[in-house]
């Protein structure tokens, strides 16, 4: 049952449960499941200290959202690429799949089911918010900054003018929700992950990130009804790019999978993206004891994969143990040029293009 549906009907329920559960079903062959979508609430209101239900509970499940895999399940008829943009757009909640019909382009798709007043994706994240946050005016605002790139401490008080001190206790109550990340280099060790002005923020729902990327920001548009308009002017031009930063977390869902299956050279224990000061990769996989080194690179153009591409990723990381090993996987929309493929097979690169993917 949705618990908190239920609760609102009647706010004396938690202790009903409490009454009912100690008096005559906690020693009983039954299984209660209670369940809701506003985590905060449940977590401070029905788990909380102070609250009747407080350590009744044998188990607690916090479902997360599918992977990309899973996902384009409910897309069969879409080509490879267009299966990554509506991941990209949508994420892996089934909710917001089902809206799609993989009898449109997703173009079509995007522009009737999201940017349309009046369709369920439209109001969908304002709903969400406004059950689980207070200002949201302010996290609106926030969000909306990391969504559009601002993934740095500075940046996001540059962006929003909210001062450090507050913006701090803002992001660590959104980082709680699970709607912001804080994403560090692989190779970056516990200590360094603890300074506070480390660390890029980035959202972690695709659907959020892309609700404040192009809906929000043209409501009054929108509000208007020219979803027509915002589509083809705003969404449609940077569509690719956008797409282009999910793609990275495609690519790693795909290495995820042939490490479950011992397909790779080494078993990895961590896997995300690697940055410095003198360039960034995409994809960063290495051991516990950091002697292997997986270092992707993927490209989401309408170009091939060059040997210009190529021999920027192979100048970009250099172990600190001259005795590491180094295997490289290359990941392309539109394929790989005949020198690329002559040098990777020389090299033994692993060359893997959107249909390789999916399959």
């Amino acid at each position: 049952m949705n618990f908190l549906i239920w609760l609102k009907a009647n706010n004396s329920i938690p202790s009903i449960l409490q009454n009912l559960w100690d008096e005559k079903l906690k020693n009983e062959n039954v299984m209660i499941i209670l369940c809701g979508s506003a985590m905060s609430y449940i977590e401070k209101e029905i788990l909380g200290e102070k609250n009747p239900l407080y350590g009744r509970a044998t188990g607690i499940l916090k479902m997360k959202e599918m992977g990309f895999y899973d996902a384009i399940q409910f897309l069969p008829n879409y080509s490879p690429q267009d299966k990554i943009t509506a991941y990209a757009v949508l994420g892996g909640i089934p909710h917001y799949l089902k809206q799609f019909d993989d009898k449109l382009t997703s173009g079509e798709n995007i522009q009737r089911n999201i940017l349309s007043r009046g369709s369920v994706l439209y109001s969908e994240v304002e709903f969400l918010m406004r059950q689980e946050l207070r200002e949201t005016a302010v996290y609106n605002a926030i969000i909306e900054a990391v969504a559009m790139g601002n993934t740095k401490m500075n940046d996001i008080h540059q962006k929003t003018k909210i001062e450090k001190n507050k913006l701090s206790v803002y992001l660590k109550n959104l980082i709680e929700l699970g709607i912001l990340v804080r994403e560090f280099p692989v190779t970056d060790s516990v200590k360094v992950q603890s300074n506070i002005s480390r660390g890029l923020y980035k959202v972690t729902d695709n659907f959020f990130r892309f609700w404040y990327a192009f809906v929000f920001p043209n409501q009054s548009e929108l509000e208007a009804g020219d979803a027509e308009g915002i589509w083809h002017y705003v969404v449609r031009p940077e569509l690719d790019r956008y797409t282009s930063y999910l793609f990275e977390e495609v690519c790693r869902q795909y290495l995820r999978k042939q490490n479950r299956k011992n397909a790779l050279p080494f078993r990895f224990t961590q896997i995300g993206r690697w940055w410095d000061k003198t360039g960034e990769l995409d994809i960063m996989a290495t051991d516990l004891r950091r002697t292997n080194f997986l270092i992707g690179e993927c490209k989401y153009k309408n170009s091939a994969f060059d040997i210009s591409d190529l021999n920027k990723t192979l100048g970009k990381f250099t172990p600190k143990d001259k005795d590491s090993r180094i295997y490289y996987w290359l990941f392309s929309k539109s394929g790989f040029t005949d020198q690329v493929k002559r040098v990777a097979e020389e090299l033994g690169i692993n060359l893997v293009t959107v249909e390789q993917l999916i399959e």
